[in-house]
C-alpha cells in the first residue's frame, strides 16, 4: 500500500473506528425503534378518536342495552373513514349486542369482550388504517 508504516496504521485505525461508528448507529436505530411502539399520549388518543351516539337495542335473552362507544383509530385517514362509516359502526354494534345474552355482558369481562368483538368487526371493513381500541363510555344493561 503506502511505503510509510505509520500512515498504513492510521488508515487502518480510522477505518476500524468508522466501521464501529456505523455499527453503533445501526444498533441505536434498531433499539430506538422498539421505543417508538410506546402507548400514544392522551392528546393523540383524543385526536384520532370518534364518539358515537347512544345505541339502544334488544339482547338475545330478552332484555335491552343502552351503549355509547368511543372508537380510537391509528391516524387521520382512519378517523375520517370511521366517521363516514358511522351507519356501519352502528349496524355492527347492534348485531354484536343482539347476539349476546345479559349473562354474557354482565361484568367487566363481558364489556371487554364486547369491545374486542366490535373492534375486530370494524377492522374487517376498514380500508385506510385500523381501529386501535373501542371504549364503552356509557353502558346500561336492563334484564
Amino acid at each position: 500500500m503506502f511505503r510509510n508504516k505509520i500512515v498504513n496504521a492510521m488508515i487502518i485505525i480510522l477505518l476500524a473506528i468508522s466501521l464501529l461508528g456505523v455499527v453503533a448507529l445501526i444498533s441505536l436505530d434498531i433499539f430506538s425503534a422498539d421505543g417508538a411502539s410506546e402507548e400514544p399520549s392522551i392528546d393523540d388518543v383524543l385526536k384520532y378518536s370518534v364518539d358515537f351516539e347512544e345505541i339502544t337495542t334488544n339482547l338475545k335473552s330478552g332484555g335491552f342495552i343502552r351503549l355509547t362507544i368511543k372508537v380510537q383509530t391509528d391516524g387521520k385517514k382512519a378517523r375520517a373513514e370511521i366517521e363516514k362509516r358511522d351507519f356501519q359502526v352502528q349496524n355492527i354494534v347492534i348485531h354484536e349486542i343482539s347476539n349476546k345474552s345479559a349473562t354474557e355482558l354482565n361484568g367487566g369481562k363481558g364489556i371487554t369482550q364486547l369491545e374486542e368483538d366490535i373492534q375486530e368487526k370494524l377492522n374487517e371493513i376498514m380500508q385506510d388504517g385500523e381501529v386501535v381500541k373501542v371504549y364503552a363510555t356509557s353502558f346500561l344493561l336492563q334484564n
